[in-house]
């Protein structure tokens, strides 16, 4: 990647940012004067892997999958969110023919499409297991997934059983108000630093936090991940520190270190 000036890294490990189209990492990240419809070339010359966020909001139209999919390097992968009409509006009931559209679309993106993000409101809590795990058995196996919950009352064995069951990562996340979750439930991880927007504008285009212990420990944690011979996703919120790229470059070179 450019971001190492040729380091090589464990290919295992995928990292990037939650999203690229901000107009105001132009001049600091993407070079003075780049159009939004470069945003992407620029951005896939740094990272190899990116996750969209505007899947949550609508399902893209099918040209826009494949121009992600036609204008990205060969290795580059992109992971997606559920919409939020699934996973907020329905808690995951009565969805079946807009997951069937949503997992249709995203799959255009054929070799490129990495894991499928299912970030659960705070109001699905415990009384709602069966419905996730009624859900996610009927998901098509040939993908893989991932399950973030926003309810401290989820995380217990009862959840770790149904998501290693399906092969379904638990995500780990940095969030102040939620809990450190280091549980394994799937042959690879996926880590989302998300940072904390009381505090943290992320359209400033600079680093407004100093996050570079934290950086450096998530790189422990990616290289004890690895040693359990996981495959492992990690994506930076601009609430983490302010600027993500700064923070996707920074545990790079973490990373790079023997």
């Amino acid at each position: 990647m450019a971001a190492l000036q040729g380091e090589k890294l464990d290919e295992r490990v995928h990292i990037g940012t939650m999203g690229w189209s901000y107009k105001f990492w132009v001049g600091n990240f993407y070079p003075a004067g780049t159009t939004s419809d470069k945003y992407l070339l620029e951005y896939s010359k740094h990272f190899n892997t990116v996750e969209v966020d505007n899947t949550f909001y609508r399902i893209p139209y099918q040209t826009t999958v494949m121009n992600w999919r036609d204008h990205t390097p060969g290795d580059f992968l992109f992971s997606a969110k559920f919409p939020r009409a699934i996973t907020h509006d329905k808690l995951l009931k009565h969805c079946e023919e807009i997951v069937g559209r949503f997992i249709e679309r995203i799959s255009d993106l054929r070799n490129k499409l990495g894991p499928m993000l299912i970030q659960l409101p705070p109001e699905f809590n415990l009384d709602h297991i069966q419905t996730l795990s009624d859900f996610t058995a009927a998901l098509p196996k040939e993908y893989r997934y991932v399950v973030e919950v926003r309810n401290r009352g989820l995380v217990n064995d009862e959840l770790y059983s149904l998501l290693r069951k399906n092969g379904i990562a638990l995500a780990f996340v940095d969030h102040p108000f939620l809990p450190r979750i280091d549980t394994v439930t799937a042959d690879f991880a996926y880590i989302r630093l998300e940072g904390d927007r009381r505090n943290v504008k992320g359209t400033l285009g600079k680093v407004e936090r100093d996050r570079t212990n934290d950086i450096e420990q998530w790189a422990d944690t990616t290289k004890s991940l690895l040693s359990l011979n996981q495959e492992v996703f990690i994506y930076i919120s601009k609430y983490y520190s302010g600027h993500p790229p700064t923070d996707a470059v920074n545990l790079l070179r973490f990373l790079a270190r023997n």
